[in-house]
């Protein structure tokens, strides 16, 4: 992974395996929805401190039920224990069985170009087309992922330079303060378009 320092959770330690753990950071992507950005991004140190490890085989073989355990104690992982430790232990076997155990295999094996990395991340288990881009768009934007046509693949909202309008765009609690007024307009317009 690119050597940029992340800054999503307001936690050192959790920014730090961010940071440095390609598969700990795909897990916080996983987990961001219906909980705050932090929180879900929080959630893979929870589990590397109570689990012993965020490595994907060993989250992928741990017991289910002792899992879902993991994430209900407090502070919880995630308000959905049940369905989000599921996803994120079929996640951790999707990363060992398709990319060898390595996560960042997904964007660096074959040196794939945007289209194909976006093809990719929408292969696994959770992530559906705007997971898919944002983490796109967090590769590309923080973490140096050269992969060509990747602004385009993510698509205007998430690719564009100069945007808060996801993950991908906090560096600071400046820029997390600004995504979340851009979340809140959105929600609010797309509540305003339904009444």
């Amino acid at each position: 992974m690119g050597r940029m320092a992340l800054h999503i959770t307001g936690d050192s330690a959790a920014d730090e395996l961010l940071s440095t753990d390609a598969f700990a950071l795909l897990v916080g992507m996983l987990l961001d929805q219906q909980v705050a950005m932090e929180t879900a991004f929080a959630g893979p140190l929870k589990i590397s401190q109570r689990v012993g490890s965020i490595d994907p085989e060993t989250v992928a073989d741990y017991d289910p039920e002792r899992f879902v355990e993991v994430f209900k104690q407090p502070p919880a992982v995630h308000r959905y224990p049940g369905s989000m430790a599921g996803r994120v232990q079929a996640l951790a076997k999707a990363v060992v069985d398709d990319w060898g155990g390595d996560a960042s295999a997904i964007w660096t094996q074959g040196d794939p170009d945007g289209p194909e990395l976006l093809r990719r991340l929408k292969g696994l288990p959770g992530f559906g087309d705007q997971k898919a881009r944002i983490f796109l768009a967090l590769l590309g934007k923080q973490l140096g992922v050269e992969a060509a046509g990747w602004r385009e693949a993510a698509g205007p909202h998430y690719g564009a330079e100069g945007g808060f309008a996801s993950v991908a765009d906090i560096t600071s609690a400046e820029s997390l303060a600004k995504v979340r007024a851009t979340k809140q307009a959105a929600k609010a317009a797309a509540k305003a378009a339904k009444s």
